[in-house]
């Protein structure tokens, strides 16, 4: 048995073959995951039904697994501040988000880069997340 929060067998693989400068998609239940994602990712649909698992849900398990350097949201159209990018400053404090167009956003999620897209119930719409993972340092 495993003593880390992350048991999901398909995401611990994807982000134990994914290094430095590799990056997740956590997106939201209306996200195109068919066709705004890079088809080679390891993708993984925790999307049971509406609600079930959320965003937040995953990135709080993933923060604990993995060092994260960027973290990009998609920017709304009109350019207001959707409420849920306060919850991820909370999960997030070392790293300040970086907005992108939606299409700029879909642009990037489609990389050869996104080594893991994690597909959710999250129901709150701009509720995207595209991580970079970090180093790890060498111990002291």
């Amino acid at each position: 048995m495993l003593k880390t929060t992350l048991l999901h067998p398909e995401i611990l693989f994807a982000l134990g073959s994914a290094g430095h400068g590799s990056q997740v998609l956590i997106s939201d239940g209306n996200y195109p995951h068919a066709t705004k994602s890079n088809p080679g990712a390891e993708h993984v649909y925790l999307n049971l039904c509406p609600g079930v698992l959320t965003v937040t849900d995953v990135l709080r398990v993933l923060v604990d697994a993995v060092p994260i350097e960027t973290a990009q949201v998609m920017a709304t159209a009109d350019g207001s501040e959707p409420q849920i990018w306060g919850e991820f400053r909370e999960l997030l404090p070392q790293n300040p988000l970086e907005p992108l167009e939606r299409f700029d956003f879909y642009d990037a999620a489609s990389t050869p880069d996104v080594a893991l897209v994690i597909a959710t119930g999250e129901q709150r719409i701009y509720a995207n997340l595209l991580l970079t993972i970090g180093v790890v340092p060498p111990p002291a």
